[in-house]
């Protein structure tokens, strides 16, 4: 009898794990990283596999690089299709849809640094605004899972920009939206290219600096070589990466399943933020020892003058439509509730 009621014991607990494997399904997500970022790859290895124990067995993730399917700009459109099951992207690519998501995107020059921002999101009204945004653009057919960035931005440069007086008449590359109307304001040149072709347009002088990434993952993409005047550490961008999937995928999935999905990508996150500063103060001490690379770093009146125009921006560009006005609203009473502005 005892060996009947062990047999039985084995053959539930089989049986259990073949349902768990036959209940998991993979969610095809495209980035906006770029295959051989540090980002991408950290993820990848470090994160990823912790998805299946993260999700009670539902859901592993298959991560393709920016481009894999569609340009990022178009990511939104073929998650409603259900070509893709979602992205890890920043929402900036959608601001010609809708000006909110410039602000939602990436808020220039506002926070100092990743954790603040990923505090609006997680814990602040960041999430709901993202999805009221998404509902009335999409039709309410994509799912804000959470959203926050992981790092403060270096700004890649092949020539010395060590203030703002020397951003006049700088060609510089900017996602469209926003951060285009800050440096525009502050006298450069925005030219709107996608990241992935930010290498070629710097080699070729078709831009002298960049809106590109992370120190660490400028370095990886060998930009830095080229562009060998990165400002450091960054002035502008803390671009804001979202996960996002089609509605009817996250409404498959057990509640259970949906929070782990959510925990695992702010924890996935909040370690990335973590690991990459510290890449990025290794790579730049090591670059400041050297002669090849000149690491500007701008005086913090000249950062300051930067924020006032980038605050000048905000308030115009939120006028764009209720959605962009209501973002900001958000945003500046969360960074009242933290002490960041007054």
């Amino acid at each position: 009898m005892i060996k009947v009621r062990t047999l039985l014991a084995c053959a539930a607990v089989v049986g259990l794990s073949v349902a768990t494997a036959d209940a998991a399904q993979t969610l095809r997500i495209q980035s906006s990283f770029n295959s051989g970022d540090f980002a991408n790859q950290y993820i990848i290895k470090n994160w990823l596999p912790k998805v299946p124990e993260m999700t009670n067995g539902e859901v592993e993730i298959e991560l393709l690089p920016s481009g894999a399917v569609v340009p990022a700009k178009e990511t939104a459109d073929v998650i409603t299709a259900g070509v893709l099951d979602g992205d890890f992207t920043t929402p900036i690519y959608f601001s010609g849809k809708n000006p909110a998501f410039a602000i939602l995107g990436d808020l220039t020059a506002a926070y100092d640094s990743p954790m603040q921002q990923m505090g609006f999101c997680k814990d602040g009204s960041g999430e709901a605004v993202h999805q009221k945004v998404y509902d009335k653009v999409f039709g309410g057919k994509i799912k804000v899972v959470a959203c926050g960035p992981y790092t403060r931005e270096s700004l890649t440069a092949t020539v010395e920009i060590n203030g703002v007086d020397a951003l006049q008449g700088k060609k510089v590359r900017t996602p469209q939206g926003l951060t285009s109307e800050v440096f525009r304001r502050a006298g450069a040149t925005p030219v709107n290219i996608p990241y992935s072709e930010v290498y070629t347009a710097l080699q070729t002088g078709i831009v002298e600096a960049a809106d590109a990434s992370a120190y660490v993952n400028n370095d990886a993409a060998g930009l830095n070589k080229i562009a060998t005047f990165p400002i450091y550490p960054g002035i502008h961008s803390q671009a804001v990466m979202q996960l996002a999937l089609n509605s009817k995928k996250w409404d498959s999935l057990s509640e259970a399943a949906q929070k782990g999905l959510r925990d695992w990508w702010y924890a996935a996150m909040e370690d990335l933020s973590k690991v990459a500063h510290e890449e990025d103060e290794k790579l730049a001490s090591r670059d400041r020892a050297g002669d090849a690379i000149t690491v500007v770093d701008w005086a913090q009146a000249e950062r300051d003058k930067f924020r006032e125009i980038a605050k000048e921006a905000w308030s115009d560009y939120a006028g764009k439509s209720p959605e962009a006005k209501e973002a900001l609203d958000a945003h500046i009473s969360y960074m009242q509730s933290i002490g960041l502005l007054k």
